[in-house]
């Protein structure tokens, strides 16, 4: 969040040079810089315009960090095998497939690990990173035990399942939400 702040403020202030160095955008920040009176209002007196632009370029900013967070998603869901040698690599810059797998997995532990989507330092950082399944990969189950059947791939009972009280005693939430009801 405080990485995304700080970008975004490095976004708004090149436009803010930019529109004081080009000549035909500056006409709009004239209408800021006027004020006689250095107040509150004058943190309001902005042109309709340059309001306009100005959310345009932060829309798109998000919009380029959505695609991104879309993509990197897709490959680290994504069910393929890269060679140890490039995964280890990898795994120091993105959430790589064979990383984010652990996630997914049917037990308690590995699910309450690996959460990262684009960048794998946050895991490392605040603890949850798990390089490798206890139980390796190749006897990995992934799911929720609770729900193995062929019913959870149907659309409606997808989006019923959020609404639906978890049981007592199962495995279908993570540690330390065993007790959440609807």
């Amino acid at each position: 969040m405080a990485a995304a702040a700080a970008l975004l403020d490095l976004l708004i202030y090149w436009q803010h040079r930019l529109f004081h160095l080009i000549p035909l955008f500056w006409r709009m920040p004239r209408m800021h810089h006027a004020d006689l009176d250095f107040d509150v209002i004058t943190a309001l007196r902005f042109h309709s315009l340059e309001i306009v632009l100005s959310m345009g370029i932060k829309l798109v900013a998000v919009l380029i960090f959505e695609v991104l967070l879309s993509s990197t998603a897709m490959f680290n869901h994504g069910n393929m095998r890269l060679s140890l040698g490039l995964d280890r690599w990898l795994r120091l810059l993105v959430v790589t497939p064979d990383m984010h797998w652990v996630h997914h997995f049917i037990e308690g532990q590995e699910y309450n690990s690996n959460f990262g989507i684009n960048l794998p330092w946050w895991d490392r950082l605040f603890g949850p990173y798990r390089e490798q399944p206890a139980a390796g990969h190749i006897h990995m189950r992934i799911g929720l035990r609770a729900y193995s059947s062929q019913i959870c791939a149907d659309l409606i009972w997808m989006l019923v399942l959020s609404f639906k009280s978890l049981r007592k005693g199962s495995d279908a939430a993570p540690r330390g939400h065993e007790n959440d009801e609807d």
